[in-house]
């Protein structure tokens, strides 16, 4: 699948954090860790699981009568796609909303949240520097 813009649902999102943390899992496995006390079927969270496949998010290998899906990418670049693809809808080719609006996120923040946050921000500095000399 292309990587293009990423749109997920809730179950989607319950059903990747559920591989995520498992590290894999076929459609019963998580549908009694998630999908039981949701009210989902078995039918749905394997229907899913499908979508997820088929968005390029889960790989699946067959074993037995059953598929077990792994995560192909990281939470944290999944995470990275949805932002990206929401400042592409809201955005006017300009970084002041989002900057706004991530201030406002940020000023929420407790302060360990923070200096990690500036330890990033200092690294991505460093790294950019390094590729610019």
């Amino acid at each position: 699948m292309a990587r293009g813009e990423l749109q997920l649902g809730d179950l989607e999102i319950a059903t990747l954090e559920e591989v995520w943390r498992a590290g894999d899992g076929d459609a019963r496995s998580i549908h009694a860790k998630i999908g039981a006390g949701r009210g989902n079927t078995l039918q749905t969270i394997q229907s899913t699981l499908e979508r997820l496949h088929r968005k390029g998010l889960l790989a699946r290998e067959r074993v037995g009568h059953a598929y077990v899906y792994t995560p192909i990418e990281s939470r944290d670049a999944v995470m990275a796609r949805l932002i990206e693809g929401s400042l592409n809808r809201f955005s006017d080719g300009r970084g002041d909303g989002l900057l706004a609006a991530f201030a406002g996120y940020a000023s929420k923040a407790d302060p360990q949240m923070l200096d990690a946050l500036e330890a990033l921000i200092r690294e991505h500095k460093r790294r950019d520097g390094e590729g610019s000399a």
